[in-house]
């Protein structure tokens, strides 16, 4: 459940929870940043990991923390910006799937559109979280992020190498352009002959400690 003027997850939030899942071993430490309505946080929980899951929004906060409840898992849900609430801590996965449809405006500071504006490019909050998450991963910790390939696969593949860690793409789910990126193409934003794109599980891993 969510409460009123939180985003309801849809096929992206999914799928980003069915790969954290894979990934998750029991008592991995797990950060759901920009966590919504919790999904991908209570389903990390349910796979034995412990969460913590930060939103900017206090209904999100609220509803991850309900929804673990309802759920019979424990979540820290924590109130901030990006990872700004845990950057003392470090992690073995960090999850994410941040608003990232292009907008003319300004990022939004309230309102429903500060669930996917995410600035001209739609890499405003993406970009960000490829600088701030690297470090708060332990060695060997993983960053999953979901992104559109129509914000450039490569550009994520190369902050991520340049972060130090290990990339590739995780999963890849296309299909028809949805209501939110129709409307950018009509209005000017994306280019007009799209109508298809694939969301993208971006993944980047931070090598192990040497044994050696």
């Amino acid at each position: 459940m969510k409460l009123p003027g939180v985003f309801a997850p849809i096929s992206d939030s999914w799928l980003l929870a069915r790969v954290v899942c894979e990934h998750v071993m029991p008592g991995a430490r797990v950060l759901d940043a920009c966590t919504g309505s919790g999904v991908v946080g209570v389903a990390a929980a349910r796979a034995g990991g412990r969460v913590t899951a930060v939103d900017v929004s206090r209904r999100a906060v609220a509803s991850a923390w309900l929804n673990a409840r309802l759920n019979g898992v424990r979540v820290e849900a924590l109130r901030g910006d990006l990872v700004a609430p845990v950057v003392d801590r470090a992690f073995d996965v960090i999850a994410s799937n941040p608003p990232y449809v292009p907008a003319a405006g300004p990022l939004p500071t309230a309102g429903p559109a500060r669930a996917w504006d995410a600035g001209r490019d739609g890499r405003a909050l993406l970009d960000r979280l490829l600088a701030e998450a690297p470090p708060l991963l332990a060695p060997g910790g993983l960053l999953l992020l979901v992104q559109s390939d129509l914000l450039g696969e490569e550009p994520t593949l190369e902050r991520l190498r340049a972060a130090g860690l290990d990339a590739d793409v995780a999963a890849r789910e296309p299909g028809p352009l949805g209501p939110l990126m129709r409307a950018r193409v009509e209005e000017g934003l994306l280019d007009p002959g799209i109508d298809r794109e694939a969301v993208l599980i971006m993944r980047g891993r931070r090598p192990s400690l040497s044994t050696n």
